[in-house]
């Protein structure tokens, strides 16, 4: 089964344990990972279920293209790290 993997310092803000769930794409896999966990579908996710601008996705170390639906694949063994991206100012 894929596991999703939230980097620690989302984990300074909302509660996020890493999670083993079922599912061919990121869309699904994240689905099944925040089933009981809104908060974090929305810490991580915009109000279209979108990612949000500074949040970023990998799939067995690859960044997702598609940061709007989500449709990148996930093979059985996959591991989605999510994490937030860094800005500089």
């Amino acid at each position: 089964m894929p596991r999703v993997i939230f980097a620690p310092v989302l984990q300074r803000h909302v509660e996020c344990s890493p999670a083993d769930v079922p599912g061919g794409s990121v869309r699904a896999v994240l689905d099944a990972a925040f089933a009981t966990n809104p908060r974090a579908r929305s810490y991580v996710l915009d109000d279209q279920s979108a990612l949000r601008k500074h949040m970023l996705i990998f799939v067995d170390g690859v960044r997702i293209n598609d940061r709007v639906r989500l449709t990148d694949a996930v093979g059985p063994d996959s591991q989605i790290y999510v994490m937030q991206s860094l800005s500089g100012g």
